[in-house]
């Protein structure tokens, strides 16, 4: 037997080993919005399965518990039924799931921590003039290219994520603020880890603010076929990738803490953001605010950027469409409503946190190439030119709500 050894992280290929005739197949606790049961058991039915019975139901969120090869069904049928990704979390166990379906869907942030003021003018002005489509298109396509799928739980997820850490160190070389480490989940969960740059706050080092993407991918119609997943979501980490560079390039020293974070396992039920949000508000994390960026780079609509207005957070939202009308003249934007856990926005969420979503297009409008082999950069001609209107959202978010200063000289950062 082979291991493949990541840090503190150990992959055996018994993750390849297939169930013995007679053994039990594991189950995994899933919560899902009600909506999505009625289609999802058509579904289902349609290829000659039953879907789970329900478990319990209560305020429009429903426990299932779900064989673990029934996973991926159940996320296409999210994806091609309700376009939502994933549209469910997967829970460790039965008390998890149950103590989130008594949650409900009642909004569960608590009242804002910080003031959305627009006050910071010339470190925004500083950062957004220097995100470069070239840079934004050449991350995209090394994640996209570079392996056959940067699923969870196979070689090239681990793979992207070795890649992405020396990536994001190398950005950060000579910064003795800013550290880059592996969040490594347990092996039950998801081999691949999750990958966090952390940016030292100066004043506020305490208060915390989040950017998030999600690194792994997914193909719906078989685990072994190519996932390249180019928008969803090698986007969104190039967006957040970006902002690094960008930060980095111009001496950007935030007051409170920024951490980015590339979350591990989100296509099969938000597990790597949701361990990470349950472990930082046990630990009494004081996050002020959480970005996540999945799908930016395919413009569907007519608008630029579409909020989505539910499990996100209004008050953070309307601050972002404030940073639209105040920094990015000629940008349009609206919202839209995806349901339940459309993306790990819904982790923080579901743990008190302020969080908000900037999406590509309205629902239904979206990246209809997503999940498949087809999600490459030939959908958008090649280009990573949608994705730089929300680089510059994430680096105008970062500045007015982190705060902090950035070298306001002219200069040559961009590559």
């Amino acid at each position: 037997m082979t291991t493949l050894k990541l840090g503190v992280l150990t992959l055996s290929l018994l993750l390849a080993t297939p169930v013995l005739a007679g053994a039990a197949e594991p189950d995994v606790w899933i919560t899902i919005g009600s909506d999505a049961l009625v289609p999802a058991r058509a579904s289902f039915q349609g290829q000659g399965l039953e879907l789970p019975s329900v478990v319990r139901e209560k305020d429009g969120v429903a426990v299932l518990r779900v064989p673990a090869s029934q996973v991926e069904k159940l996320a296409e049928v999210m994806h091609s039924k309700l376009n939502r990704c994933a549209g469910f979390i997967a829970h460790d166990s039965e008390a998890q799931a149950l103590a989130a379906v008594e949650a409900g869907a009642t909004p569960r942030v608590a009242p804002a921590l910080v003031s959305y003021t627009l006050d910071n003018a010339a470190t925004v002005n500083a950062l957004l003039p220097q995100v470069a489509e070239s840079s934004l298109r050449s991350t995209i396509t090394s994640l996209s290219t570079s392996w056959t799928s940067r699923r969870y739980n196979q070689q090239g997820g681990l793979d992207a994520a070795n890649w992405l850490k020396s990536r994001w160190t190398t950005l950060a070389a000579g910064r003795a603020d800013i550290s880059v480490a592996f969040f490594t989940h347990p092996a039950s969960t998801s081999p691949q880890p999750s990958v966090i740059l952390t940016i030292q706050g100066t004043s506020l080092p305490s208060e915390v603010v989040v950017l998030g993407a999600h690194l792994d991918s997914i193909n719906v119609s078989g685990s072994n076929l190519s996932a390249p997943g180019a928008d969803d979501d090698a986007s969104g980490v190039a967006t957040l990738t970006e902002v690094i560079r960008v930060a980095v390039a111009k001496g950007y020293r935030p007051a409170r803490t920024v951490q980015f974070i590339a979350y591990a396992a989100e296509e099969i039920g938000l597990k790597g953001s949701a361990a990470i949000a349950a472990q930082y508000k046990s630990s009494g994390k004081n996050v002020v605010g959480v970005l996540q960026l999945d799908m930016t780079n395919y413009r569907g609509s007519s608008y630029d950027i579409v909020l989505v207005s539910d499990y996100t957070t209004a008050a953070q939202n309307t601050f972002l469409t404030n940073l639209i009308k105040q920094y990015m003249p000629g940008v349009t934007s609206t919202s839209t409503r995806c349901g339940y856990a459309c993306s790990d926005h819904a982790s923080w969420y579901n743990q008190g946190y302020a969080s908000s979503i900037p999406f590509e297009a309205l629902m239904g409008q979206d990246n209809p190439y997503i999940h498949s082999v087809n999600d490459t950069l030939t959908q958008t001609a090649g280009s990573a030119q949608n994705s730089v209107k929300f680089a510059q959202l994430a680096a105008a978010y970062v500045a007015e709500l982190a705060k902090g200063t950035a070298s306001t000289a002219l200069d040559t950062a961009r590559p």
